[in-house]
């Protein structure tokens, strides 16, 4: 296993240019599946999670051609999919194997889905629940893990009132509701990313919002085109990714980064109003919308954290960015506190051990809580290097490194290039716009 030696920096400097968004890139991956005609989605996150997808989207029948960060999708429609003789391997990527098992429950073909070993630990059962209401035929181990064995049928179409709020949850469903009879709705206790929603809109599907319900009417209810339609798009850079960065110019004072092309879709910036609330520098600039997405640059110079609590409704929002924010913690002037994010146990690793284990190694003064934990701020002393384990875990390993740029010495992360989960070259980025 590869490991990657973080050398302490003076500050950041320079312009970026993301990866594709994630999030969006799964789902015009899916959608272009299921679309009449060939998709050329350009700028397609290079992450590994979305590759896995494209995979999947292959081995179902869909054309799939990649020149380098354009990819090209050739559907044969919404029943145009086809029975794949393997299992379909998500991976890594929970919301390959949650999304895909909503367009699975709604064919006419059974379906097995399965995943690395960490996958395999991740509850399922979230996602199973709803469609299984719908009519779907899905079972997993334990009724909650994968593999999935997902026996395609006639799915009906129903009112879902989510106990928790979770955007991949809510996609599942919208998107076996393409393929029920009658209009489908989620309704959420909170909002969540709406991109699902914006690409099938995109697409062509009939989509009503209601404050935080939304309905979706099924291509053979009568309404609509009764097609999903393809059509180039382009996805903006990934604003999970450029956290790592505005992270790293807050610890560092004299940095100033200019980040390029980063999607700002108002159901992900709740991570800029809580940087911007703990006095970070940051200025979005030439903003424009592109197919229903908000896209700008972010101009993100040094600057001194306060620190400050997160919990309650502000969790869903910030779920992928709570471990750099963890992380932040012991450069910040009153630390960082989570609460109400037992969700972290469940991540692509227990993220909560795994924050208190390597900020404990790196000096860091850490209580750990059943749901959260609570990182001391500056006063409790710097940060010093040291051996990091992200067990695996891509935003385990990408919040140390920033947290490394401002330690006293060298800190060595361990099995560094899981990074490529979501952003393949972080830690070339990382060092090309480091000052030492």
């Amino acid at each position: 296993m590869k490991k990657e030696t973080v050398q302490p920096a003076k500050y950041l400097t320079g312009g970026l240019e993301l990866p594709g968004d994630k999030s969006i890139s799964h789902r015009y991956a899916m959608l272009a599946g299921l679309a009449e005609g060939t998709s050329e989605l350009r700028h397609f996150s290079a992450a590994a999670d979305c590759h896995s997808t494209l995979d999947c989207m292959r081995a179902l029948g869909a054309e799939v051609k990649i020149d380098k960060d354009t990819v090209q999708v050739t559907g044969s429609g919404v029943r145009g999919l086809k029975s794949s003789w393997r299992a379909l391997d998500a991976g890594n990527s929970g919301t390959t194997m949650r999304l895909l098992a909503g367009i699975l429950a709604g064919q006419a073909f059974t379906s097995k889905l399965t995943g690395d070993e960490s996958l395999q630990k991740r509850p399922m059962g979230r996602v199973i629940g709803p469609l299984r209401e719908m009519g779907a035929d899905i079972r997993g181990r334990e009724d909650n893990f994968a593999p999935l064995e997902i026996r395609g049928s006639r799915l009906k179409a129903m009112h879902y009132m989510m106990p928790m709020a979770s955007a991949q949850v809510k996609s599942a469903v919208l998107l076996a509701g393409l393929f029920a009879d009658g209009v489908t709705s989620v309704t959420e206790p909170a909002g969540t990313r709406d991109h699902t929603e914006l690409a099938l809109e995109e697409f062509g599907a009939q989509i009503e919002k209601d404050g935080r319900t939304v309905r979706i009417h099924g291509l053979g209810s009568g309404n609509g085109s009764g097609k999903l339609i393809a059509k180039p798009l382009d996805v903006p850079g990934d604003l999970s990714s450029a956290v790592f960065f505005i992270a790293a110019a807050s610890v560092l004072p004299d940095s100033n980064l200019l980040i390029h092309n980063v999607g700002l879709n108002p159901t992900r910036t709740a991570i800029l109003d809580l940087f911007a609330s703990m006095g970070a520098s940051i200025q979005m600039l030439g903003l424009k919308s592109s197919q229903g997405e908000l896209v700008g640059d972010l101009s993100v110079k040094g600057s001194s954290l306060k620190g400050g609590a997160i919990a309650g409704r502000q969790i869903p929002l910030l779920i992928d960015e709570l471990p750099m924010l963890a992380a932040l913690g012991p450069y910040t002037e009153e630390g960082i506190e989570i609460r109400d994010a037992a969700e972290l146990r469940v991540k692509e690793s227990d993220r909560i051990a795994a924050l208190a284990e390597n900020l404990r190694r790196m000096g860091a003064t850490v209580e750990e809580r059943p749901d959260g934990l609570k990182v001391a701020g500056r006063r409790a002393g710097k940060l010093r290097g040291a051996e990091i384990e992200p067990r695996g875990d891509h935003r385990i390993a990408m919040a140390f490194a920033v947290a490394a740029l401002g330690a006293e010495g060298n800190t060595v992360i361990r099995n560094s290039d899981c990074a490529g989960v979501s952003f393949p070259k972080f830690f070339e980025e990382l060092n090309r716009m480091a000052d030492r």
